[in-house]
This record gives C-alpha cells, structure tokens and sequence, in this order.
C-alpha cells in the first residue's frame, strides 16, 4: 500500500516545503494540482512548461516521493463552452507534462450541469450529458495515448458519471484505454448512505484492475441529507471493514487523503497504517 494525499491539503507550496511535509508525516506522495500547490502556476493553456514539469519531476523522483495522479479537474459539460475549451486544453498540457513529472495518469471528475456548484442537476442523469463526456474525454484519451499516459475518470452522486454503472457505461462507450479514481463518499447521497460498503464492494468487482487510486475520507451520516465529511478517523464509517475489502483487492493500492488537513493528517496516517497492517 503507498498513501498520498492532495498536496494542496498540506497547507504549503512550492516543491521544498512540500517535500518536507511528506516525509515529516509518514506519506509515500502526493496527488499533484499544480495550479493549487504553486504560486506560478496559473490555471491556464500552457502554464505548466516543460521546463517546470521536469523541475518538479525531478526533485520529486530524488526525494523518493511518488505522483501517482496529476488533477486536472473540470466540467465537461459547462455552460460556458469556452471555459470549457480552456479547461480540456490545460487538462491535455498535462497530459503532455505528465512523464517529465514522473507521473502516468491525469484525472477529473464528470461535471454537472449546475456548473461551477458541481451539485446535482435533473439533466446530468440524461442521455446527452453521457454522450457530452464521453465525447470530450475520448479526445483527451487520444492526447494520453499519444503521450503514453492515461486518463482517470472520478464518479459522483451529482454529476454525470453518477453511480459505478454510470462511469463504466462511460467508460466502455469511450473504447479507449482509462483508469479509474474511486470516491466511496462522492458516490454517497440521502438515498443510500447506508449501503456503503456494498457500494465499495460493487466498485471493487466492476472496476476490477482497473482502479488507478483510493480517495479516502470520512463522513457523520444525515438523515435525509447527504453525509457530512470530517477528518478521516474521526467519522462513523467503518475504516476497518474498508481498508479490509480494498486489501484484498489489491495490496499494492494507492490510498490519497482527501480532505483531511492540518492536525488532522497525522491522525489520519496512523489509522490507515494500523488498520491496514492489522487486517
């Protein structure tokens, strides 16, 4: 198992500092948005230069500390068609920025309709929303392809991509090679909080090899409302019976903090690793 976390949860930037809070907490690596974890990289076509994609790969790959996933986040099916265009252009300079980072894999979510809420809107559940991401992201599979890296698709509750049969619809319709992010709590809402772990469970079967990374979080359940995440370890989802099922799945998984920040995170790692050692 390595465990991660988003470097922009670190609560530094700049490749020292992040690099000396990895290795004070006891972390394998870091899911890498550039654009949160550096002042001069802005979020916009062509910020992140070979020059600063080989800069950061490099100190990265001395210090030992992996980059499994580049986040490029956007909404594919974003009113504003331009915003669109500008956001799968920057998503596509990763993909090319990805092998100077040390890094295979680029990733988003689906989107929503709801824009930059990425909260639940009727149309996301449609037909045209499917076909909207499915055509946008097979064209970024062929940017990955061509870089010999590859896309990673998230699912959520709102957004198109809404539940596992969803994205691997998806993702079979796309024909290309991808991988998969899988959230355990985005997947959650009022309706079926309950049924977490047959959720991971359905995840594990239908995604089989094919899940790039964990996101790992944790939550306080709501009636009628969707569960309230809180620091991992400090919730009531059961992180045992978790950590058990993606273990036998796949020892070698990579498990990113999501979330957890500040005081938190120690607490976090030391759970993950006892739990994980114990199961």
């Amino acid at each position: 198992m390595k465990l991660c976390i988003r470097a922009h949860d670190l609560g530094v930037q700049g490749t020292p500092a992040l690099l000396e809070r990895v290795r004070t907490l006891g972390l394998d690596g870091v899911q890498m948005v550039c654009y949160k974890a550096y002042e001069d990289i802005a979020y916009q076509p062509g910020a992140i230069t070979p020059e600063k994609a080989q800069s950061i790969g490099d100190a990265f790959r001395d210090a030992g500390v992996l980059i499994p996933m580049i986040g490029a986040y956007f909404n594919p099916v974003h009113s504003d068609s331009e915003k669109v265009r500008r956001c799968t252009a920057v998503f596509a300079d990763y993909l090319r920025a990805a092998k100077q980072m040390g890094c295979g894999a680029v990733g988003s979510e689906t989107g929503s309709f709801n824009d930059d809420k990425w909260t639940y809107h009727p149309r996301n559940r449609t037909e045209e929303a499917l076909q909207t991401v499915v055509a946008t992201f097979s064209q970024l599979c062929d940017v990955a392809q061509e870089q010999g890296v590859v896309v990673a698709m998230e699912g959520a509750a709102g957004h198109v991509c809404w539940n596992v049969e969803t994205l691997a619809r998806a993702r079979r319709m796309m024909g290309r090679k991808t991988k998969v992010i899988f959230d355990l709590y985005n997947y959650l809402d009022e309706t079926n909080q309950g049924d977490y772990l047959s959720i991971l469970e359905q995840g594990l079967d239908t995604f089989g090899g094919e899940i790039l990374m964990f996101h790992m979080k944790d939550c306080q359940f709501v009636n009628g409302q969707r569960p309230a995440q809180v620091p991992l370890g400090t919730g009531e989802m059961d992180m045992r019976a978790i950590l058990s099922r993606i273990k036998s799945y796949d020892e070698n998984a990579v498990l990113t903090l999501e979330g957890t920040t500040g005081e938190h995170i120690l607490h976090a790692v030391a759970t993950i690793k006892s739990i994980w050692e114990s199961v």
